[in-house]
């Protein structure tokens, strides 16, 4: 990937799993960041990155500062989802991709980027459904936007899917479940953030799935 314009970008969930290293792999490329954090977490970015303290899930708290960005990419969510959570995702994941979408709309970004799940599966449905609905609030606030589809990004403290790799590998060779295997497969770390990274550099007209297969291919999108 080539850079060739630096972009104001402003981001959420800078400070997690995610965003931290997308932060600095930003910085390196030439943009120009702006990051939201909560109070005390200023420390846990990358130099360079300039700090914005505000609350992910009240818009007032950090619109003023998105503007002149040229995309938000929101990358707040439930750390470590599981069918447990059902009520933390309606609690943190589904309020703050609203007021991510109400600040990108009152600062005039022009890109949203946005970290969704791969479906329909079989589990994880409560998280499922309040992706979808995030997915929804973005096409209806009439903004450009990329909405990526992972299932599972493998790193440094989450590497236990690697264990799945042999059922994977079965799964992609049966013409019965093939398709499913592909659509919810693992990317790793590196992968989610070159597409991060991608989204950014290439932002879309309209609004742009990316799922797992495209996350993972390193050449151009569609």
């Amino acid at each position: 990937m080539k850079t060739h314009v630096s972009r104001k970008v402003f981001l959420t969930g800078s400070t997690g799993y995610l965003g931290r290293p997308l932060v600095a792999r930003l910085l390196a490329r030439g943009h120009v960041v702006s990051a939201l954090v909560r109070p005390g977490s200023t420390s846990r970015l990358p130099g360079g990155a300039l700090r914005v303290v505000g609350d992910p899930l009240r818009a007032e708290t950090f619109a003023g500062a998105v503007g002149p960005s040229d995309t938000l990419v929101h990358l707040v969510g439930t750390p470590r989802p599981s069918p447990a959570k059902a009520a933390e995702f309606r609690a943190v994941d589904l309020p703050s991709v609203r007021a991510a979408v109400d600040a990108a709309r009152a600062a005039g970004v022009r890109h949203l980027i946005y970290v969704s799940v791969a479906h329909p599966a079989p589990v994880m449905r409560a998280y499922i459904a309040v992706r979808q609905e995030g997915e929804r609030l973005i096409r209806a606030s009439g903004l450009a936007a990329t909405i990526l589809r992972p299932w599972y990004v493998v790193g440094p403290g989450h590497r236990w899917p690697y264990l799945l790799l042999p059922i994977y590998a079965l799964l992609g060779r049966l013409p019965g479940t093939r398709e499913g295997a592909r659509r919810l497969g693992l990317v790793t770390l590196e992968q989610m953030l070159r597409a991060l990274l991608r989204a950014t550099e290439e932002p879309p007209a309209g609004v742009r799935e990316i799922d797992v297969p495209q996350i993972r291919e390193d050449r151009p999108w569609r």
